[in-house]
Parts: structure tokens; C-alpha cells; sequence
């Protein structure tokens, strides 16, 4: 009996997921476990195994195509077995007629057109005519190889427009804010772009900025590392894992920044899960350090290097990308001080983390010595949250970290 090749779900927020790449054809014997093809949601791309051992004998969607979770995207069985009645696959379409006034404009190309008389009507796949929009081929002047002269997925993907083009200036959409957020976009980029607008159009966002003094914060460090005969080695002591230590001691004592707001409901959560913003190639994802609070220094300088290493490669568990409490983002790597950070909704606060500053400043015997200063913006729900405990948040976060010890306690 033929087998479904299913969308998976790979997350508690994932819908939806964009088919990148097949890298199996109809016709291709595969064996179970064996990736069939690749696709990327809101949090990664990943790879889709297959479920069964067998012969592919059908792509019901093709690259390009976003599918719902759970829906079927393929078919795995023994060679000439009948899998019923499925959607036309998006590769190979029947083929439509597009006016050839109606083609996306494009700046003029010197190749020579296509020899076709005025009004002629041009049939093209919709792959292939959704490929040559995005690429801004005139489609007129593509030779259609498939039956009629049909444009076809390879036709654009051999199509070479000449590199000398007229200058022509397109006026901007009337209106380029119209539409869905994210319209136009892909994949992890598409639900990046919904969640913020929908963040920003869904709270009172408000930014606090100060900076802490780490001079006693360095000094414990240095006394620590001294001591402890084990190397190091996993960001026990690094600025990430204190500051985050800080961050969970902070909202145990000002838990109302340790909650969630959405759809009309506020709950006060009481565990501390961190959401650790991480950059990837082509987007961003937030690992979730659950029990954070919980957890010494040792554990949590482990956990930050671990989740962070498996995000990238793709590999994070997927209960791990949902379900922060409160999130953390450095841009401290690129230089940048301070920022306006977005709430990770539903959370109704954010912390985000600048390169460390250098100052000359007055000890207490009023010396002239040099200081390290770290740079924070604290954004949080102004619908939630009022400015006041805002504030007294933040500068319990600054205590924690100008009074180190009390960080082991």
C-alpha cells in the first residue's frame, strides 16, 4: 500500500512549509529514512525523510510550493501501484495562456525576441512563469521548447538576457504597504516579517537604554577563573551567562516582566524560560533555555553553547524553539551599542545586549581610571508593563551584575 509523504510539524507554531528542493525524482527508488527533500519554515530548513522503502510514484507539490502541516506533499510505493487521486503537481502544471500585454514589465533586453506576431498568446507553466516574474524575464522573449511552443521550468532556468540593457525607470507601487506582511517574501523570511509587524502592531512597545559598569563584574571573573583548577571551556564565565544569570534573578524579583499578553489574556508565568536570540544565514531563530533560573552557572554556560551550535546546524529540538518567557538579543559582535529590541510575542519584555563600551571615569578616591561599560535596551509592552517597574527592572538586572557574587547565591 502506497505510503504519504506528509508536511511535517516541526514546531508548536508551524502551519505551514515551503518545499525548497525535491531531491528525489518520480521513478527514484528510495529507502526508508532517506531524505527526500528539503523545506524551511518560520524557525529553519530542514530535510523531510522518506517514510517507506519503495519507488517515488508521485510529487503531488512541487519547489516553490508552501503546503499546510500535514498535508500530503508526495507518494512512496512499489512500482506501478495506483495512490488514487491527488492535486496536480506544481511542477508540471498544465500549461496556461498569458496575453502577452499582460507579462511583468521588465527593462528592455537587446536579445532578439522570440519571433511572434502582436496579440499572439504565450503558454507558459505556472512554475515557470512565477520563476521568470521573480527573475523579471520579459516572457516574449523566451523560447518555449514543450509541446506548442510551451515555456517550461528548464526554458527559464537556460534563458541568458543580455548583460546590456536599456535604462528604464518603473515607477514605485502606488501603494507598497498593502496586502499581508510578508507579501512577496519566503519561507523563514515570510514569517520573520509577519511576527514582527505583528509584535509592533499588537503592543505599546517602549525602550529603556543605561549601561552597567562591569569593573567588579570583571574582577570576579578573573578571581574565579584563578581559582578553579578546570578549564573553562563553555562559557561558565563568559558576559552572556552572567548577564543571563542576572536576567532570571531580576524576574524573580519583578515577575510581572516575566509574562505573556495575547489575545486578550495576560498570565504571569512561573517558571523562567529564556529565549536566546540566534542569527542564522537567512534569518533568525530564538532557542528556548528552559528552567533557566534553575540552572549554575556551569549549566547555563553549556546550555547557551549548545542550543545556540544546534540552531545553527539546523539540529535544535523542536520543542526548543517555543515557549520563552523572556528573550535575550547581543548585537555586541557588529559594534552596535544601543537598539530598539522587538517583543518576541506573546512576551511582554526584551533585553537586548550592545558591544561592550571602554570610558575613563573617577574611582571612589577619585582616580582617573578606565572602565568597561555594557550597553542594554530593555523593550517591553507598555500595555503590561508601566515605565516605573520598567526602569526598576532594569537596574535590578545593572545590580546583579555590579555586585557579581550575588549571582552563585
Amino acid at each position: 500500500m502506497a505510503t504519504e509523504i506528509l508536511m511535517p510539524k516541526l514546531g508548536l507554531t508551524m502551519t505551514e512549509g515551503l518545499i525548497q528542493k525535491w531531491l528525489v525524482q518520480v521513478g527514484d527508488t528510495v529507502t526508508s529514512g532517506q531524505p527526500l527533500l528539503e523545506i524551511s519554515s518560520e524557525k529553519l530548513t530542514s530535510e523531510v525523510e522518506s517514510p517507506a522503502s519503495g519507488v517515488v510514484l508521485d510529487i503531488v507539490h512541487g519547489e516553490g510550493v508552501t503546503v499546510k502541516c500535514k498535508e500530503v506533499v508526495g507518494w512512496v510505493g512499489q512500482e506501478g501501484e495506483d495512490v488514487g487521486t491527488q492535486e496536480a503537481p506544481a511542477q508540471e502544471e498544465a500549461p496556461t495562456e498569458v496575453a502577452k500585454d499582460s507579462t511583468p514589465s521588465s527593462p528592455k533586453s537587446t536579445t532578439a525576441p522570440i519571433a511572434r506576431t502582436g496579440g499572439e498568446r504565450i503558454f507558459i507553466t505556472p512554475v515557470a512563469r512565477k520563476m521568470a516574474t521573480e527573475k523579471g524575464y520579459d516572457i516574449s522573449l523566451i523560447k518555449g521548447t514543450g509541446g506548442n511552443g510551451r515555456i517550461t521550468r528548464r526554458d527559464v532556468e537556460a534563458y541568458q538576457p543580455s548583460l546590456v540593457v536599456d535604462k528604464v525607470v518603473e515607477p514605485l507601487p502606488q501603494d507598497m504597504t498593502s496586502g499581508q506582511y510578508g507579501e512577496g517574501l519566503q519561507g523563514m523570511r515570510k514569517i520573520i516579517a509577519e511576527r514582527m509587524m505583528n509584535s509592533l502592531h499588537s503592543s505599546a512597545q517602549v525602550t529603556l537604554h543605561r549601561k552597567a559598569d562591569l569593573t567588579e563584574l570583571l574582577k570576579f571573573r578573573k578571581e574565579l577563573k584563578a581559582k578553579v583548577h578546570t578549564p573553562l571551556e563553555n562559557g561558565e564565565l563568559g558576559i552572556t551567562t552572567l548577564l543571563t544569570k542576572a536576567v532570571t534573578k531580576a524576574l524573580r524579583d519583578f515577575p510581572a516582566l516575566n509574562a505573556w499578553y495575547g489575545g486578550g489574556i495576560h498570565q504571569i508565568q512561573e517558571s523562567i524560560h529564556i529565549g536566546m536570540a540566534t542569527a542564522l544565514d537567512d534569518g533568525l531563530v530564538v532557542p528556548v533555555i528552559r528552567d533557566a533560573d534553575r540552572m549554575t552557572l556551569a549549566d547555563l554556560g553549556q546550555s547557551i553553547k549548545t542550543l545556540a551550535n544546534q540552531a545553527r546546524k539546523g539540529a535544535l529540538p523542536s520543542d526548543l524553539y517555543s515557549g520563552s518567557t523572556f528573550s535575550i538579543t547581543n548585537l555586541g559582535g557588529p559594534g552596535v551599542e544601543y537598539f530598539t529590541p522587538i517583543l518576541n510575542s506573546p512576551e511582554v519584555a526584551i533585553l537586548g545586549v550592545g558591544a561592550t563600551q571602554q570610558a575613563l571615569a573617577f574611582n571612589e578616591e577619585g582616580e582617573v581610571v578606565q572602565k568597561d561599560y555594557l550597553p542594554l535596551s530593555l523593550s517591553f509592552d507598555h500595555q503590561i508593563i508601566d515605565g516605573l517597574p520598567a526602569a526598576e527592572f532594569l537596574a535590578q538586572v545593572i545590580s546583579y551584575l555590579e555586585d557579581p557574587y550575588l549571582l552563585i547565591f
